[in-house]
Parts: structure tokens; C-alpha cells; sequence
């Protein structure tokens, strides 16, 4: 298998004129941005920095960090991409664990690079004359630099591409190295599975330290296509972009599309050249998805499920047909639902029986264990398989669905109780802008069952409530508590934080008082 350096080298072949990375006013062809790939790639083996260092890079999304992630692709060096919002604290445990070699940093992140010891033991090369540097990426460009051999990529299929950090929301991030191999496997699986056609053009908003946003720059280049750089979240900003460089495909978290929709200035933005949607990162609610089919009108639109680990798990190509299904196993994967207690992969759930959801190692795309974390390794791979901490159930038709988090389950009154089957209800209500389920201590019921709602209409608790009685929703996941909230409080890349919720870290909607179990009666 190709290497991703090779990878890129086929693209700037093929298509030396097509444009291929897009930055405001910066627009480079695949020859022209080769041309800089290689320099920077030079000028950090002038620095000392060579195959398998771990280079970090906290960084927007802007062509320079585009640049880095393929420069270290050609010279064998392990980008590492951090959370450009990253604390002092939260860099300084990502490089000492990661041993980086160097740190790449902008202005916003100067303060996280100068609050954290093992950042300034390292090799600095700032942007935009960040201060604390010790060199400048401009230096890196300087094309003198560049001698012949640097046509020639440094690194094989085996060597180590990238390391991702997890999110951490339960305990320490996880480092998750990724050979060139896996990285380049998963970037076809998502060309095969997104139906991505030569010279498609994505916006580049999910951020590079997240898998999604990886897999769109990589598989731009497979295609020859254009990376539009969106520096941080605007969803006004993010409109102008589909418009000025006719985007032809997303791939965004639900929220992103939540508040593409809800901007003024949608209507009258030109989204005519978007073809194809993907999501990931979290399930979308069956009224965004009627309202991205209407908007959008789309010839394919999909949901992808995976993970930074094995990037792949299942694929459903037609989201709308069966709203909340996540599809089946993907080109690279094979997947199984097993018991919630289950330690063994063989122990599977019945069919429509909520379980864990559990992957196959042996797939092209799938990691092989995580950074000096035996203890990691030992909750989460066994005998072959990744225990992915998720759970689900697959339907009577072989269609997989998934429910939340293990660590999400609400048990109240000796129900495990899903937010997910909850908030799609509570979603195609007219007046529910956005909403997360989450369990509340309880002194009776050990949880209870609290709908936080961002209300777009006039509601209140008895009409929601009202509203889930008249549905389908068993009684016993009936909403005990209904709390309006100005925002639901999110992850950087758009995930619900329940655990948030669950202990108050939220902000009521002024002049609503708290309330006391009004929804309703908490029989179960």
C-alpha cells in the first residue's frame, strides 16, 4: 500500500492545476502547495526534527496546518495534533506524553505554550510572529532549502502517521497512533462510502486534531479536490465559503448543520453545488434530518458512525429513509452488539437488545492499541475486538442503531434508559430548538430522567410533556423534569456534555424558575 506521501505526489500528478487548498485569499494548486509542503518538509529536518518524532501542532484550521500535517506525512515525522483551546495544563500532559520532538503554535495558543514546561524544552516554531518562538514557519518555506532528495518521501506504510488524543471527558486524553496505512484506508473507505467523484471540494471546518477532520483533507487529495480552510466555527462565515468555492460536499457534526439552518443569512445563500452531506461525531434528531433533506435536497446523504481508533464502524447512505439508523458495517469493518456486561466478544446481545457495540481489530482502518496505556488496552481491546464503550441494538432487518454511551445510561428505578430514543421525540416538537436528555440524582429512583430544551416557540413543561405521553415513548422514559437552558453545552466538536447537565453546569433561560418534577408523575 501507498504511503501517504506517495498518496499526495499522485494527486499533484494527475492534477498539478487543480486547486487544492483554499485559505481567504490564499489559493494554491496542487504543484503550487507541493512546492511548499516540501520546503516546510526540509526545513523541519533542518531543525532536528526527522522520522518518528512526534511533532505537535495546536493550530486552527489554516493552510499552514494543512501544510504541516502533509510535510510530516512526506519525511516520516508523527503529527500530533491538540486542541488549539487547549490549556497550559492539557498541552503540557499532551507533549510530555506524547515525548514531542517540536510544537507548531498561532497567537491563540501562545499563552498554552508559554504555561507549560515540557512546551518550552522543545523546538517552537510560532505563526504569525507568536511570541516564545524559537524559529518561524516562515523560515520553514524558504525555498533554498529544499535539495533534490526531498522529492522522495522518507516514510512507508508501516510508519507511524499520526497520533490523535481523545477527548478525555471521562479521565487523561488517550494517545491513538495511526500508520500511514490505517489513515490511508480509512481515507478510501470514506471517498467509497461518501460516493466522492474527482475534483469534489469540502469545507474544512471539523478540526484537525479530530479524526473528521483528517479524513476530509486526506480525502481531498485522494480525489484531486479542493480543502476550503475554515479557521474557526461562523456558521455565516462557513455559508460564504459554500457559495464562493461551490462546495460540493459536507461532513459535519449535527450542530454545525443545526446552525448553518438557524443563520439568516441561509436563505439567501447559494447552496445550489451541495450534493452530498455526511454527519458523524453524534446522532442527529429526526427533525434535523427532515430539515437538511428539504433544505438541501440532497443526492446522498449519510451517516457515518466511527471513532478516532478504528475510523470506520458502520455506514447508512440514506439517512433519511431510516432516521436514527447508523447502517451497517463499513467497506473495511465487521462489527458485533454484545451483552452490556460482556467480556467476552462472543457473548451477543438478541437481536433489537440494547448492548455495547464491538469492532473487529483485524480491519485496514483500526488501530493497533493506545499510547503507553496498557490500562486502556486492557478495558477496550479483547480477544481481537475494540469494546467501544457505545451501545445499541440491531434491528430485525440487520440495521444497526446506536443508543449513547455506557457512561450515558440513565438507570432510574432499575430501567437503563437511553437520552437518544428521548430526544428524538422531544426533537420534531415545533417549538424544541435543540434538546439533551440526561440523568439527575434521585433519592428514590437513583436517576431520574431531565430534558433540558433550548425552546425556538412558546412551550411549556405540561405541553411537552403532554406531547411524550401522545407519542410512542414508553412511560418509563417519560421526561420527570423539563429545564429550559439557553445553550446546551457542547464539545469543540459539537457533542452533548450530559455529564454537564447532570451536574448543573448549565444556564437556565432567564425567568424560569427552577422547577420541582412538574412534568408529570414519576411512575415507572
Amino acid at each position: 500500500m501507498f504511503d501517504l506521501g506517495r498518496t499526495f505526489l499522485q494527486s499533484v500528478e494527475r492534477s498539478p492545476n487543480a486547486l487544492a487548498v483554499a485559505d481567504g485569499e490564499i489559493l494554491l494548486s496542487y504543484a503550487q502547495w507541493f512546492d511548499k509542503i516540501r520546503s516546510v518538509a526540509a526545513g523541519l529536518r533542518e531543525l532536528g526534527v526527522g522520522h518518528g518524532d512526534r511533532l505537535i501542532a495546536i493550530l486552527q484550521n489554516r493552510w499552514e496546518m494543512a501544510t504541516l500535517h502533509w510535510a510530516c506525512q512526506f519525511t516520516g515525522i508523527v503529527i500530533t495534533p491538540v486542541n488549539w483551546r487547549a490549556k497550559p495544563e492539557e498541552l503540557e500532559y499532551c507533549v510530555a506524553d506524547a515525548g514531542a520532538k517540536a510544537i507548531a503554535f498561532e497567537g491563540i495558543s501562545a499563552p498554552a505554550v508559554a504555561g507549560s514546561a515540557a512546551a518550552q524544552a522543545i523546538v517552537r516554531i510560532a505563526l504569525d510572529g507568536a511570541p516564545g518562538a524559537t524559529c518561524h514557519f516562515d523560515t520553514l518555506l524558504d525555498a533554498s532549502q529544499v535539495s533534490a532528495d526531498t522529492l522522495l518521501p522518507r516514510a512507508e506504510a508501516d510508519d507511524v502517521s499520526l497520533m490523535l488524543y481523545t477527548s478525555g471527558t471521562t479521565g487523561r486524553p488517550k494517545g491513538v497512533p495511526r500508520r500511514h496505512r490505517h489513515e490511508r484506508a480509512a481515507a478510501l473507505a470514506h471517498v467509497a462510502q461518501n460516493l466522492y467523484e474527482r475534483g469534489e471540494r469540502t469545507l474544512g471546518v471539523m478540526p484537525l486534531y479530530h479524526t473528521m477532520g483528517v479524513r476530509s483533507l486526506l480525502s481531498m487529495a485522494l480525489v484531486d479536490g479542493l480543502f476550503v480552510c475554515t479557521r474557526r466555527w461562523s456558521a455565516a462565515q462557513a455559508l460564504r465559503e459554500i457559495e464562493a468555492h461551490h462546495v460540493s460536499c459536507l461532513y459535519l457534526v449535527p450542530t454545525l448543520y443545526h446552525d448553518l439552518l438557524a443563520d439568516p443569512a441561509f436563505k439567501k445563500t447559494d447552496c445550489s453545488s451541495v450534493e452530498k452531506l455526511g454527519f458523524a461525531g453524534a446522532p442527529m434528531n429526526d427533525a434535523l434530518l427532515r430539515r437538511l433533506d428539504e433544505a438541501f435536497k440532497p443526492r446522498l446523504f449519510v451517516n457515518h458512525y466511527g471513532s478516532s481508533e478504528v475510523y470506520t464502524f458502520s455506514i447508512n447512505q440514506d439517512a433519511v429513509s431510516k432516521p436514527g439508523s447508523a447502517g451497517r458495517a463499513g467497506v473495511n469493518t465487521r462489527l458485533r452488539v454484545v451483552r452490556l456486561q460482556a467480556v467476552s466478544p462472543d457473548d451477543l446481545a438478541a437481536p433489537g437488545e440494547e448492548g455495547q457495540i464491538i469492532v473487529d481489530l483485524r480491519g485496514d482502518e483500526a488501530f493497533e492499541g493506545y499510547w503507553h496505556r496498557p490500562d486502556a488496552d486492557a478495558r477496550s481491546l479483547r480477544d481481537g475486538w475494540y469494546f467501544t464503550g457505545d451501545t445499541g441494538f440491531i434491528d430485525g432487518d440487520g440495521d444497526l442503531y446506536v443508543s449513547g454511551r455506557i457512561d450515558d445510561m440513565i438507570i432510574s428505578g432499575g430501567e437503563n434508559i437511553s437520552p437518544v430514543d428521548i430526544e428524538s421525540v422531544l426533537s420534531l416538537h415545533p417549538a424544541v430548538d435543540e434538546v439533551a436528555v440526561a440523568g439527575v440524582a434521585d433519592e428514590r429512583w437513583g436517576q431520574r430522567v431531565v430534558a433540558f430544551i433550548k425552546r425556538r416557540g412558546n412551550v411549556d413543561q405540561a405541553g411537552l410533556d403532554a406531547y411524550c405521553r401522545a407519542s410512542d415513548l414508553v412511560n418509563f422514559k417519560r421526561p420527570r423534569e423539563y429545564v429550559f437552558v439557553v445553550d446546551i453545552p457542547k464539545s469543540p466538536v459539537g457533542k452533548i456534555l450530559r455529564r454537564k447537565l447532570s451536574s448543573g453546569e448549565f444556564e437556565r433561560e432567564p425567568d424560569v424558575p427552577p422547577t420541582s418534577g412538574q412534568g408529570g408523575d414519576a411512575t415507572h
